[in-house]
């Protein structure tokens, strides 16, 4: 088993044993280590779930997806815009019933713990049916979800328009509903600056300043002609990451989606700021959007964390989307250590979320949400594992050839939620 400190750029490799056990109490992580030191400490009535030959680590974050588009998953289009305006707004707008909001909620809940993923960053729609849904289905398996209503009042199909008035609102009550009750976490979401008005803007900001403590989750420069918009829309800023600087909508809590092509001053300004990005590699490549730089990102030190982005996404597995950085990363002619992908979809993506003193670790006094990988679940991938020179080969290994059959069993504190038969 293994997990991480800190940001292994900076504290190193994870800590790693070999022969490990995890020792969850209440919903916590009371201790973990070599069994040699730990097992006498294990009460006699403990159930004991054995693992021989998997890897354990701490339970995957998605940092950016929509529940609303599973089923919208590999629906062609020539573009986001194409893909938005053919297939996923029509989608979205079917969540303004509850019913088939729950549904979705609860098939998107199952497909995340299947894949591995215990905390997700999470788009609803405008409705705020559909995310008292998403949070209704994730306290079902007292999994930890941050989620907000979708805030926009321009450039969308008439049903799915706020007015600022009323996006302020709702969002409030569904913040004084959600946030906080059990491990539910709130997120301001205006969908982006395109679909924002300024006003819109200020009323996402007004929520921010009343509380503080919920996070801020949209979009920024995911492609070039969303861009050019921002700056028709906006010109007296300067570039898209000023439009939400200016608005009070930057800054730790903050998670931008995308940042495909942000300029050298933005990346500089997420450092300065504590903004966080979620970076989205399989949505980029289906869409064409283009190349997310993580070497810069690297760089710049800019807290940085994995998304899935389903619908746009083509997977639920944070396995397949870490391999897909990978290759982002290879495209743009730099080779990212391994290590730092395993990060970015764990510890890395806590901490965009202001998370990380909770979940993504197995160190004493975590929430005991913990994934078990098996690297020989399919033969291709048993083959490479048993070629395996070191932790961070294996864990490429799993990177590159794994998906939801790698995935053993999830936990979500301490309760095993998905469980695949050898």
């Amino acid at each position: 088993m293994f997990w991480f400190d800190g940001d292994p750029e900076q504290t190193g490799p994870p800590v790693w044993v070999s022969d490990g056990v995890v020792v969850c109490q209440d919903g916590r992580i009371v201790a973990s280590g070599p069994w040699t030191e730990l097992y006498q400490r294990i009460p006699a009535d403990a159930v004991v779930h054995p693992y021989p030959g998997h890897v354990i680590t701490a339970g995957f974050v998605d940092t950016h997806t929509h529940y609303p588009q599973t089923n919208v998953m590999a629906r062609q289009a020539d573009g986001v815009t194409d893909w938005l305006n053919r297939h996923a707004y029509a989608e979205e707008a079917r969540f303004a019933s509850p019913d088939y909001a729950a549904t979705g909620a609860e098939t998107f809940r199952d497909e995340m713990l299947r894949n591995g993923t215990t905390t997700a960053l999470v788009f609803a729609t405008s409705h705020p049916a559909s995310v008292d849904a998403m949070f209704a289905a994730a306290a079902d398996r007292n999994m930890r979800i941050v989620a907000g209503k979708v805030l926009m009042d321009r450039e969308a199909p008439a049903g799915l328009l706020d007015t600022a008035e009323r996006g302020y609102r709702e969002s409030a009550a569904l913040i004084d509903r959600w946030h906080g009750q059990g491990r539910a976490g709130y997120a301001i979401t205006p969908r982006f600056a395109p679909a924002c008005s300024p006003a819109a803007l200020d009323a996402a900001a007004t929520l921010r300043r009343e509380h503080p403590d919920v996070l801020v989750h949209t979009h920024i420069a995911e492609t070039e002609s969303e861009i050019a918009r921002v700056h028709e829309l906006f010109p007296q800023h300067d570039g898209y990451f000023d439009v939400y600087h200016h608005h009070g909508l930057t800054g730790p809590g903050t998670v931008l989606a995308h940042a495909v092509h942000l300029t050298e001053d933005e990346w500089a300004a997420c450092r300065d700021t504590g903004t966080a990005i979620a970076h989205c590699p399989t949505s980029n490549l289906f869409l064409g959007s283009g190349l997310f730089d993580l070497r810069t990102a690297t760089a710049h030190a800019v807290t940085v964390g994995l998304g899935t982005d389903v619908g746009a996404g083509t997977s639920f597995s944070p396995l397949v989307t870490a391999g897909a950085a990978h290759q982002v990363a290879r495209l743009r002619g730099w080779t990212p250590d391994p290590l730092r992908l395993w990060y970015l979809a764990t510890r890395g993506g806590a901490r965009a979320l202001r998370l990380d003193d909770r979940i993504g670790s197995l160190a004493e006094g975590h929430e005991a949400d913990l994934v078990v990988l098996d690297p020989k679940a399919t033969p291709a991938l048993a083959r490479r594992a048993d070629r395996a020179e070191c932790l961070a080969d294996l864990l490429f290994a799993l990177a590159v050839l794994g998906d939801d059959r790698a995935v053993r069993a999830t936990y979500v504190a301490g309760q095993r939620v998905h469980h695949r038969l050898p």
